[in-house]
């Protein structure tokens, strides 16, 4: 049987490969879900406003909410406190739940600051995007027409901009996103042992990050690339071995009576992860009815790329944003940056890819007697 891979790999641009009816039948099912997100996730943008304003309502103390939190802990742990100590006494402190073992973060991120500060993490990120847009650059094909390529790098570069936040050095997503991103650009068969300590580091700042690792190890299995399988696997190993230890620890310190969550079957469909491109990329300056269609167009662009570097960026995306569609709730948008900044340097890809859909679907028809 062949590889799918090589497969994929023959046909250069993928998009510009389909049938005249395929290329009808995908920028009939684009413009649909275009027209779709405009109206329907707007909504859900405005529920979750309203959720955090009414919780916040509640609240005698306007300094709670996640990042504070974040905060507490980390000038605690700074100071010399234990995580697991410090981490249980603030969540349930600040009504936070503690159960099931994951609702309390690694103690990564919390030790590195107790290493470098907030603001050393913050600029630490600054370095990793620095790094990411310089590898990018070497990985884009030398053909590639040079406004695509300095359209992609200024995407990325703006893709994080959260950085700009004096709370970024606090997101622990934030951080796993730009390590993802690094490991994604970085990546060569020849010399993959960078991106994948990279991908580790992320793994241990937010445990999330495994769906990156688990679909990497998917596409070293079909290459047979066994170095890189027995690698990845024993990245997977040392995880399991991490979070045995953190429920341990969690629970060593569970009092009766702490909250529970809530759950992560929400089911809240496609606009969630749409609505928080809208709100935590650059399109945030734009309407939501506009920076919602918008939002897709990232993921065309990479698809359209074709080779190994544009399917695993459109499986990684779309299987992301499918297990947010499914199982996050909307407070747990900020999963999004877990991909960004490099889903948005695809908008770069995206004009390239519609013109040869419409080309496809124009120049078809126009040979037909």
């Amino acid at each position: 049987m062949t590889n799918p891979l090589i497969w994929w790999n023959s046909l250069g641009r993928p998009l510009a490969r389909l049938p005249r009816w395929g290329a009808l039948a995908v920028l009939a099912l684009l413009a649909a879900l275009m027209a779709w997100s405009a109206v329907a996730v707007a909504p859900v943008g405005e529920a979750e406003a309203a959720r955090v304003e009414a919780k916040a309502d509640h609240r005698a103390d306007r300094s709670q909410g996640d990042l504070a939190l974040y905060s507490r802990i980390s000038e605690r742990v700074i100071a010399g406190e234990p995580y697991y100590a410090v981490a249980m006494e603030e969540q349930r402190a600040g009504n936070y739940p503690t159960r099931p073992f994951v609702t309390v973060r690694l103690p990564t991120l919390a030790w590195l600051h107790r290493a470098i500060g907030v603001d050393g993490v913050r600029m630490l990120g600054a370095v990793l995007l620095l790094g990411a847009i310089l590898m990018l650059h070497q990985k884009l094909p030398g053909t590639m027409p040079m406004a695509e390529r300095l359209g992609a790098l200024v995407l990325l570069a703006l893709g994080g901009a959260a950085l700009a936040v004096p709370q970024a050095g606090l997101i622990h997503e934030l951080l796993a996103g730009l390590l993802l991103t690094l490991a994604f650009v970085m990546y060569s068969p020849e010399r993959w042992w960078p991106s994948l300590l990279a991908a580790g580091l992320a793994i241990a700042v937010r445990e999330l990050a495994v769906a990156f690792v688990l679909l990497w190890l998917a596409f070293a299995v079909m290459e047979k690339r066994w170095r890189e399988v027995a690698a990845l696997t024993a990245v997977l190993a040392v995880l399991a071995a991490m979070m045995g230890l953190h429920y341990h620890y969690v629970e060593m310190r569970r009092a009766l009576g702490d909250p529970a969550s809530q759950g992560w079957d929400a089911m809240a469909g496609l606009a969630l992860p749409l609505m928080a491109l809208s709100r935590l990329t650059p399109l945030l300056v734009l309407p939501v009815a506009l920076a919602a269609p918008l939002a897709i167009l990232p993921f065309v662009g990479w698809l359209g790329l074709g080779g190994r570097v544009g399917l695993f960026a459109a499986l990684w995306f779309a299987g992301f944003f499918a297990a947010m569609a499914l199982f996050a709730r909307p407070e747990n948008f900020y999963w999004v940056q877990l991909t960004l900044p490099a889903y948005v340097a695809g908008l770069a890809f995206a004009p390239r890819a519609l013109g040869e859909l419409a080309g496809k679907a124009y120049r078809a028809k126009e040979r037909q007697p």
